[in-house]
């Protein structure tokens, strides 16, 4: 057999196979190519071990593949077992309804399937296949220990089974005990069918191929032994043949013992209806799945339904109590007494119906389908063929399953049960892990007590495979297109929801545990949030409900009461500034938008890449900070901002806030870098956007520190071996603690309240959420204590937890001379001073731009200037040792020099050890007290 993976494989790389095998190649052009000419990987032919050594794998198709495969699993052992009696307890009417509830759950599920089956090649793994790659990594983990679980107990079921009825041929040759029996004939069988296991599919398949005419022969003999006169002796043991008084009585259910409901019978028959997905569990093994698994499994579900209603009403031929005893046969003109149906078919059962002694008929014998057909031992052996292949399809379909979710990785210690061996990838560890999942459970040796567990984890099955289809239609997404079209997202909906709810009615303790597990195995898939994209309509709705709730908010007013700041951080590529993204991750995470933008200028040597990019935004996920990243290219700082404040967002998701690094090497840098740094604070004003300005005594940039390190700071995401150096390594203040240290507030001007949002929103964080927020205030000697009082009183009815208000008398004091001093050396190469020469290139360019200050510009803004470096005297007097200090920003005027404007900021926010943030609103409320 052809194999069309490795053809399929071999067409998407480029190359075609040749005539003579799948695995050659016909002559091309790149195995000739230089790998290093072309920058790229050469491709290359395969080797002549390769070509030597590969052997075929064995392929199935859809009849033999699927539709047998099915209809063996579905023909399992409560067929044979247990059928006669459900309809014995539930009458022929309500057996039928069990009959096609069951294939209705089964049906719609099928159409699931290939719904999901046909919107793409489904490689090995089966159910598990199709709902993780549909739900996604999330569902698909759980679902996938869970149904591998389930295969595992359906071996257990119909190997038990089988064990019963080697049991019952025995008669009175016990070997220790009736359980015990069971146990050793049990374990015994599933060992022989491991066996048949590891030696391959081919012999798996060749034995299933003899266990279905085997059951072709053994259904014929039934359906003619019901037209064969019955004997005497079948009569005794309740048997007439077609008989409408027979059929009217054994309409209506005779409910008996602590088992005789409805939903009892209804989970021990269930299992007899879930085989649907055997031909899909070897869904790798298969030649074209997705013809052979929608075709092969509903002609299979079609015609195990219709066997399943033939045998429910022809066995309803046997009358429900009879005693075997030939004795019990009437005179021509017995008129002694005599009760029952019996009577009037010429036996007397009376006597053991009264005491319930009865060993025949429908209700007290598990062999009604013996006694009916035309051959006894021919039941038998459809017994044994029926239970032996679904036990041995169960016992295949658990491994594979087992083995496409370890390879996975989704989840821990489960790797080594992924291994393949010969040419089918055989998982011959995860077989011997299934043998003995199997062996604890036959060990129960009761098949009442398996079949409702095994009933439960089976309907959790088909309730995630058919979400899986209804999902993946509802959310519109573009890639669901199944060449499968005949199936509806509402019955799937349908089939999802009444699978749920019959695990609730059959055993409600079992379908706690189950969703408890999968809840469980859900939460850790959840947080470790495995590494695997399979394009599945969980990312399809949540683009859609992104979509649809971004535009829904488009069309709401802004209310002061929903104020968030919603910051572009300039960050630069964010591994390099981990500090700035932490501590505005610190009070956005959750709460509002975070978007780190990266301009990339001109003498940058970085390019915008999607590899860059991926690799950016992986390391915030992992330093688990709630944000965007946006690369942009400009020729500048502020003309790259000013794009970025434009474009940046969607809708009413569109930042309101600036937040930048403080600018450490003014002094030293070219003068026009200084003026496009302020020029980019006075376009975020000009904006109406808020500033913030964070500043910390070593610095933001950790650039030359990883240079120290051995690492290029911008080739730093390319080198693998320094992921330590930037995830572990370089933590920050913002990732620690911070006790009950303070956070003061110097609101110098009222900007609306963003200066008083922001640490309300850090003191919320785990982090922050002891620290003690003290806030500063301008006032005046004579009326502290009002102001005090006043200030008090607004912050509570802002409803926010201050420690303390300190009102400031001092601030009009000059400042200290070397304070002063320190401040005009600083702007000394910036100053322009009449009659003063050109020495030079560097010193012309200082002297010739906007950055310039002259005398007259020094003179106007000098009592603001000695007012900053006041502030700075109080800020290092009170808070030297703050976690963190906020001040006001002051706005700039016209006609302030970029330079000067830079000094004052310098002047603020210099000799303090701690992070300092400038911090200025857009003048517009963002607190309130009001209720609307």
């Amino acid at each position: 057999v052809e194999d069309d993976s490795i053809k399929n494989v071999m067409e998407q790389d480029g190359r075609r196979p040749s005539i003579y095998s799948t695995m050659d190649a016909v002559p091309h052009l790149e195995f000739y190519c230089n790998a290093t000419a072309t920058g790229r990987l050469r491709r290359s032919r395969p080797s002549l071990e390769t070509l030597r050594k590969t052997t075929e794998p064995v392929r199935f198709g859809w009849v033999t593949g699927v539709m047998i495969r099915c209809m063996l699993n579905i023909w399992g052992v409560i067929l044979f077992l247990r059928l006669s009696w459900i309809t014995s307890q539930a009458g022929i009417l309500l057996t039928w309804v069990i009959i096609l509830m069951s294939v209705l759950v089964t049906s719609i599920s099928s159409l699931s399937v290939s719904a999901i089956a046909t919107n793409g090649r489904v490689s090995s793994g089966g159910g598990y296949f199709m709902i993780s790659r549909t739900l996604g990594p999330e569902m698909g983990g759980p679902i996938g220990m869970v149904f591998s679980f389930a295969n595992a107990l359906g071996c257990a079921l119909n190997t038990v089974g089988f064990s019963e009825s080697v049991r019952d041929l025995l008669y009175n040759a016990v070997m220790v005990d009736e359980i015990n029996d069971v146990r050793i004939v049990g374990t015994i069988t599933v060992t022989v069918l491991l066996l048949i296991s590891l030696a391959g599919m081919e012999w798996e398949s060749k034995t299933q191929v003899l266990f279905f005419l085997v059951l072709m022969v053994t259904f014929a003999n039934y359906f003619v032994g019901t037209f064969i006169p019955a004997t005497p002796q079948k009569q005794s043991k309740g048997f007439f043949g077609y008989r409408v008084e027979i059929f009217v009585e054994n309409l209506l259910p005779d409910w008996r013992g602590s088992e005789g409901n409805f939903f009892q019978m209804f989970a021990i028959f269930f299992p007899s209806a879930i085989g649907i997905l055997a031909g899909a569990n070897i869904s790798g093994d298969l030649k074209d799945p997705q013809t052979a698994i929608p075709k092969g499994t509903i002609m299979a579900i079609f015609s195990t339904t219709m066997s399943y209603l033939l045998i429910s009403i022809t066995a309803a031929c046997v009358l429900r109590d009879a005693s075997g005893n030939l004795n019990d046969s009437l005179p021509v003109n017995y008129s002694g007494p005599c009760e029952g149906l019996g009577c009037k078919l010429g036996w007397n059962f009376t006597k053991c119906e009264q005491s319930q002694s009865c060993s025949f008929g429908l209700s007290n014998s598990f062999q009604v389908l013996n006694l009916i057909s035309g051959f006894g031992p021919l039941i038998t052996a459809g017994l044994f063929a029926a239970s032996l292949s679904s036990a041995l399809a169960f016992l295949v379909s658990a491994p594979k399953v087992f083995q496409c979710l370890c390879r996975d990785n989704i989840y821990p210690y489960i790797g080594f049960f992924g291994k393949g061996y010969g040419k089918n990838d055989e998982p011959l560890r995860a077989y011997i892990l299934t043998y003995f999942i199997a062996l604890a459970f036959i060990l129960i040796a009761q098949l009442n007590v398996i079949a409702p567990l095994i009933s439960n984890f089976f309907l959790c099955s088909y309730a995630l495979i058919n979400f899986s289809c209804f999902h993946a239609s509802i959310t519109n997404s573009p890639g669901w297109r199944p060449s499968f079209k005949y199936y509806s997202k509402w019955t799937a909906l349908f089939g999802s929801i009444i699978s749920v709810v019959l695990m609730f009615l059959l055993t409600w303790w079992a379908a706690l545990i189950t969703f408890g597990i999968i809840l469980f195995l859900f939460g850790y898939v959840t947080y470790k949030k495995p590494e695997v994209n399979w394009g599945s309509s969980v990312q399809a709705g949540t683009y859609n409900m992104a979509l649809s709730y971004s535009v829904s908010l488009s069309s709401v007013a802004d209310h002061v009461k929903n104020f968030r700041p919603q910051c572009l951080v300039l960050t630069g590529p964010p591994n390099l500034r981990p500090a700035l993204v932490d501590f505005v991750g610190s009070f956005t995470k959750n709460v509002s938008l975070m978007i780190c933008g990266d301009i990339l200028m001109d003498d940058d040597k970085s390019v915008i890449s999607q590899r860059n990019t991926d690799k950016l935004v992986k390391w915030l996920n992992r330093r688990k900070v709630r944000s965007f990243y946006t690369p942009f290219k400009g020729d500048s700082l502020r003309e790259g901002a000013s794009h970025l404040l434009q474009a940046a967002g969607l809708g009413k998701m569109k930042p309101n806030t600036l937040v930048m690094g403080f600018k450490t090497n003014w002094q030293e840098c070219s003068p026009s870098s200084v003026e496009n740094y302020v020029n980019t604070i006075y376009d975020t004003f000009d904006s109406n956007y808020g500033v913030c300005i964070l500043r910390m005594m070593d610095g933001l940039d950790i650039t030359e520190e990883l240079q120290c390190e051995g690492v290029c700071a911008w080739n730093v995401l390319e080198e693998e071996n320094t992921n330590h150096i930037i995830n572990d390594e370089i933590r920050t203040v913002f990732q620690n603690k911070q006790g009950k240290k303070n956070i003061d507030v110097y609101w110098i001007s009222d900007d609306g309240g963003l200066t008083l949002l922001v640490p309300y929103l850090l003191t919320r964080r785990k982090r922050w959420r002891r620290s003690k927020v003290r806030v500063f205030v301008i006032g005046q000697q004579q009326t502290k204590e009002d102001e005090r009082t006043e200030m008090m009183v607004l912050l509570r009815r802002f409803r926010l937890d201050v420690h303390d208000v300190i009102v400031i008398t001092d601030s009009e004091r000059p400042p200290f001379s070397k304070n002063l001093n320190r401040f005009e050396d600083s702007i000394a190469g910036f100053r322009l001073r009449e009659g003063q020469q050109a020495e030079g290139p560097a010193h012309q360019e200082r002297t010739e731009g906007p950055w310039k200050i002259s005398d007259k510009q020094m003179d106007a803004f000098r009592l603001k200037s000695e007012r900053k470096v006041r502030l700075n005297e109080i800020i290092r007097r009170n808070s030297k040792h703050a976690a963190l200090v906020l001040v006001s920003v002051p706005v700039p005027q016209g006609g302030c020099p970029s330079s000067l404007y830079m000094a004052w900021l310098d002047a603020l926010s210099c000799g303090l050890h701690c992070p300092i943030l400038l911090i200025r609103g857009n003048q517009q409320n963002v607190l309130t007290f009001y209720c609307q």
